[in-house]
């Protein structure tokens, strides 16, 4: 099993939503093909398919857990 794999599972079973680096995240989300524009300190992350956007911030290198259960 591969590095993301391995973190995308981690996600899916939300055993550490508050510890989830936001590089990793943000690369995660572009490999299920959503495109990325940052207008400030937020990360907007769209795709066609998808009616909503996502819209994260980072902290302290870290993604924010209630973001991470929302995506």
């Amino acid at each position: 099993m591969g590095k993301y794999e391995k973190l995308l599972l981690k996600i899916l079973q939300g055993r550490s939503d508050h510890n989830i680096s936001f590089d990793e995240f943000r690369t995660i989300l572009g490999l299920f093909g959503f495109t990325e524009r940052v207008k400030g300190s937020h990360h907007i992350f769209y795709k066609k398919e998808v009616e909503e956007i996502i819209n994260l911030q980072e902290t302290q290198g870290k993604a924010k857990a209630y973001q991470v259960k929302q995506v």
